[in-house]
Formats: structure tokens, sequence, C-alpha cells
């Protein structure tokens, strides 16, 4: 597919099935120089399509310092309008953020069962007040419904074609907080968190610990009530529990009883099979001794002198 070109710029308006949305990047105190960034967008087409991926789109190489509300005022103002949803960042949607992870006494990772064998984790005070992107980051965008979504790409693309000046941030204003200097000094005071922060990250971290002990200790005393399906009990270390109700182990006992009957009528079922076969054997050999016999017989008959 051959890029087409906008009336008024040698930049193509599209690349494949990405639309081209120019953006003029204002200057700064650290780089007084006015630059063109360049959005590429087109609508989300994943391996594997959800109920959202009608009304999601796709952005790429977004500007190290995008935020949400950057994306929300950009289609809000030259997207026709069109609502948007909620914004999934690349990282940010497999859902990676500073945890601390919440495992077990021995450390060890446990594969039987469910219970006790997942490590939690627990979110940590966040650092920063602003995150920063990489270079040619992605995004996608979720509006409201599919019509959302295709009202702000059609609009979009009409910015596109008559070649309309977008700038970067015009519209957030001080909706977002600041790069530069007072980032690094934001930063510097959420290094050292107000003590009632502190006091809840360490009670949502013991009381997820105590939620994964209590579940290890329900696995352990499932292990040592209930057998296998071969009629033994796991051995566990541990202090020993109390006895299960009358009622559970006349229950199990009677299961474990029907068990070991379905096992003998089979073992059963091969003993007469095996039979069976070794009988046939015997009388194969038998039909095929005499019929050697009579032939012996017959051989020595028509030599006998009369």
């Amino acid at each position: 597919m051959a890029p087409v070109q906008t009336p008024s710029s040698r930049v193509p308006a599209s690349v494949n099935d990405y639309t081209v949305l120019p953006l003029s990047i204002p200057p700064t105190s650290s780089f007084p120089v006015a630059t063109k960034h360049y959005l590429y967008l087109r609508p989300n087409a994943p391996k594997i399509p959800t109920e959202n991926t009608p009304r999601e789109l796709f952005v790429v190489n977004l500007p190290i310092d995008t935020t949400e509300a950057h994306l929300r005022a950009l289609f809000a103002s030259h997207g026709g309008g069109a609502r948007v949803e909620r914004v999934e960042f690349e990282g940010a949607r497999t859902g990676k953020k500073v945890t601390a992870p919440v495992t077990s006494k021995s450390g060890k990772k446990r594969k039987r069962g469910g219970d006790g064998g997942e490590a939690k984790a627990v979110e940590l005070p966040e650092m920063w007040d602003r995150s920063v992107g990489r270079s040619g980051n992605t995004c996608v965008v979720v509006f409201v419904d599919a019509a959302a979504a295709e009202l702000g790409l059609k609009e979009v693309k009409k910015a596109v074609k008559a070649a309309k000046e977008i700038v970067w941030g015009n519209e957030v204003g001080d909706k977002v907080p600041a790069l530069g200097a007072a980032r690094y000094l934001n930063h510097h005071a959420l290094r050292f968190p107000r003590t009632s922060v502190l006091q809840a990250s360490v009670d949502a971290y013991m009381t997820a610990f105590a939620d994964q002990e209590a579940s290890r200790a329900r696995a352990l005393a499932r292990q040592r009530a209930e057998p296998d399906e071969d009629g033994f009990v796991t051995v566990t270390r541990g202090g020993r529990m109390g006895p299960a109700r009358q009622e559970e182990a006349q229950e199990k006992a009677e299961l474990q009883k029907e068990k070991q009957k379905g096992k003998e009528d089979f073992y059963r079922f091969q003993m007469r099979e095996k039979r069976k076969e070794k009988a046939n054997e015997l009388l194969k050999g038998f039909e095929e001794d005499r019929k050697k016999v009579e032939a012996m017989k017959m051989k020595r008959n028509k030599f006998r002198p009369n």
C-alpha cells in the first residue's frame, strides 16, 4: 500500500494501516526549540480479540511524557470529543508494578494443591508522582463504545488531511505533575513516606502473609485427613491434628472399600482371562499331540504285514 501524501506537506498521512498524526512539541527551558513528533494510530487488532477490541485504538511512538490526561485531551479537542474510558500503556497493561512478594517461612514453592502455593504481592508506596515512558512507547486507548473509537479516528484523519497544527500538551495545563527539577524534588520527598502510609503498607503485607499461612495450614490438614486414590495418607511435618468427625470417617472408609472392591474385581477379571488363555493353549497343544499320535499310528499300520 503506497503512502498517501497530504496536500500541504511531504509527510505521508498514512503508512500501511496507520494514520500519521504530526504533533508540535513546544520548547522548554531545557530544550528551547520547537520540534515535530509523529503519532501512529490504527484500530487495535490483537491476535486474540476480546469484547473490547472494537472500541480500542492502538497508538505507537508516544512522546516520553505521555499521560492518560494527554490522550484524553487530544481526542476531546481534535477527535470530535470522543470519550476515552481508559488508557492502557505498555508495561502497565501486563500489570508491572512495584510490589513486595509475600512468601512462607520455608521459602519453598509448594506444588500440591492451590492453597499455600501461590506467592502474593503487596504494592509498595509510589516513589514518583509521574512516570516517564521510553522512546517509542505504545498504548491502547479504550473508548466508551465502538462508535466513539470510530469517531475519534475519523476526526484525527480529518485533522491530518487539513494539516491542522496540534500542540502537544496544550490542553493539559496543570492537570499533570511537572517534569524536570520539580519531578526530582517530589521524588526525594516521596522516598520518605508518612508514618500512616508505611503503617498501611505493613498492615497489608502482614494480612496477606497471615492469609497465606492459614491457607497453608488448611492444605496440610487436608493432606493428613484425606487418603489418595491408592489408599495412602500423605505424611507431613508438624503436630497431629484433631480427629475428624465420625460421620466423615465412616464415609471415607466406605468410599475406600468401594474403590478397593472395584480394583479386586478388575484383578479377578484379569485372572479369569489368563486362565482361559492358558486353557486354550493346553487344548491346542493337546489337539496337536493327538494328531501327531494318529499320524504315527497310521504310518506304523501301513508297514505292518497282514
